[in-house]
C-alpha cells in the first residue's frame, strides 16, 4: 500500500506499527466484558478493516496474540502491552484495532454502540459535569445528593 489514503497507527512504545487503508470499514464503541477488560477501561473504541487494506508496517514478531474460548485473537504488543488488533473468527475477512492507536483520522468516526447493556454501572452515561475547584482541566459530576421527603425530617432524632 501507498502512503495516500493510509491511517498509520502504534502502540504506546512504537515497536508495532500499523497501517489500514482510509476510509476504514466502520466504527464503533464496544461495551462487552470481553473488550472492557481486555482494555480496562469502561469501553473500547475500534475501527475495523478489511484484512487486505491492513497491515503490520514494523513489529509484527513483538505481537503477542491470546485466542479465547470462542477462538477470537486479540494481538498485545509484548513490549508495553497496547492492545492492537481484535480478530474475531466468526468474520476472518476483518481486522478490528483500537482507534486510539491513530492520531490521524480513519475516515470513519464511531457511530455505532455495541453490548451497551454490559456497560458497568460505574461508566460515564452522560451526567452534567462542572469545574472540579483548584484542579484545572477536571471536571467532576458533584456530590450525589439524596433527595428527602418532608416526612423522612420528621423522624430523625
Amino acid at each position: 500500500m501507498g502512503q495516500k489514503g493510509m491511517a498509520k497507527g502504534r502502540c504506546q512504545c512504537g515497536k508495532v506499527q500499523i497501517e489500514i487503508g482510509v476510509p476504514a470499514r466502520w466504527a464503533w464503541h464496544d461495551h462487552s466484558g470481553k473488550s472492557r477488560h481486555a482494555h480496562g477501561a469502561a469501553y473500547a473504541t475500534y475501527v475495523g478493516s478489511w484484512r487486505s487494506r491492513f497491515r503490520i508496517a514494523k513489529g509484527a514478531t513483538a505481537i503477542t496474540r491470546y485466542t479465547d474460548e470462542a477462538g477470537d485473537v486479540r494481538g498485545f504488543c509484548s513490549t508495553c502491552g497496547t492492545p492492537v488488533s481484535y480478530e474475531r473468527k466468526r468474520s476472518p475477512q476483518m481486522v478490528n484495532l483500537p482507534r486510539a492507536l491513530f492520531d490521524s483520522g480513519t475516515g470513519r468516526e464511531p457511530l455505532y454502540h455495541v453490548a451497551l447493556e454490559d456497560s458497568p454501572e460505574w461508566a460515564y452515561r452522560n451526567e452534567k459535569l462542572k469545574p472540579l475547584k483548584g484542579f484545572p482541566g477536571v471536571l467532576w459530576t458533584g456530590p450525589k445528593r439524596r433527595r428527602r421527603s418532608g416526612l423522612e425530617a420528621l423522624f430523625e432524632p
